[in-house]
C-alpha cells in the first residue's frame, strides 16, 4: 500500500538515532521535570541558532547575542506568559511541574521567577521534543517569539488560559 505524501515526509534524525547508537525506547512520563527541561533546554538552543544563522552568515559574535537575547531566561519567561492560555492541560500540568521543580543552580542574573517560568517552558519543550510532537512545539516557539516580537507580555493570560488549549486539542483530533 503507498504511503501517503505526510507520512513520508518526516524527521527521521531521531531514528537515525536509536539506530546508531541503539537507544532504548523511554517511557517520558518518568522523567523528571528537570530532566524534560535539561533536553528541551537544548532543543530549543537548537531551534533558535538555526533561525539566527538561516538569516544568513555574520560574524560568530553578532549570531551569539542574537542568540542569547531569544534563549536566557528573562525572554522565556515573557514567552511563556503568552503560551499559558494555549497550553492544553496535559501541556499546562507538564510546565507547572518545570516551573516548580527544586532546581540545584541558583538563577544566574535573572529573577527567581523567571528562572522558574523558563524552566517550565524548557521542561514543556523537552517532553513535546521527546514526545515527538514537534508540530506543536514548533507553532508553540512561533507563537512565543511573535509574542516577544510584539513586546506582548501576556499578562492578561490566566493560568489556565481562555480554553485551557481546548482549540489546538480539537484541530489535533481533526487531523487524527
Amino acid at each position: 500500500m503507498e504511503k501517503s505524501v505526510e507520512q513520508k515526509i518526516q524527521w527521521q534524525f531521531e531514528d537515525y538515532m536509536r539506530e546508531i547508537f541503539q537507544m532504548e525506547e523511554a517511557d517520558i512520563r518518568e522523567y523528571s521535570p528537570l530532566t524534560l527541561a535539561y533536553i528541551g533546554d537544548s532543543i530549543y538552543d537548537l531551534v533558535i541558532k538555526t533561525l539566527v544563522v538561516s538569516r544568513g552568515n555574520r560574524p560568530v559574535n553578532q549570531l551569539h547575542r542574537m542568540t542569547s537575547s531569544l534563549v536566557q531566561a528573562s525572554a522565556q519567561s515573557r514567552m511563556m506568559r503568552t503560551l499559558q492560555g494555549l497550553l492544553t492541560e496535559e501541556e499546562h500540568g507538564v510546565y507547572k511541574r518545570g516551573r516548580n521543580a527544586k532546581s540545584v543552580s541558583p538563577a544566574k542574573n535573572q529573577s527567581v521567577t523567571d528562572y522558574r517560568r523558563a524552566t517550565g517552558f524548557e521542561a514543556l519543550m523537552g517532553y513535546l521534543y521527546l514526545k515527538r510532537d514537534w508540530e506543536r512545539m514548533l507553532t508553540l516557539i512561533r507563537t512565543g517569539l511573535d509574542s516577544l516580537e510584539a513586546g506582548d507580555t501576556g499578562e492578561g493570560a490566566g493560568e489556565d488560559g481562555p480554553d485551557g488549549g481546548k482549540a489546538y486539542e480539537e484541530r489535533k483530533e481533526d487531523k487524527i
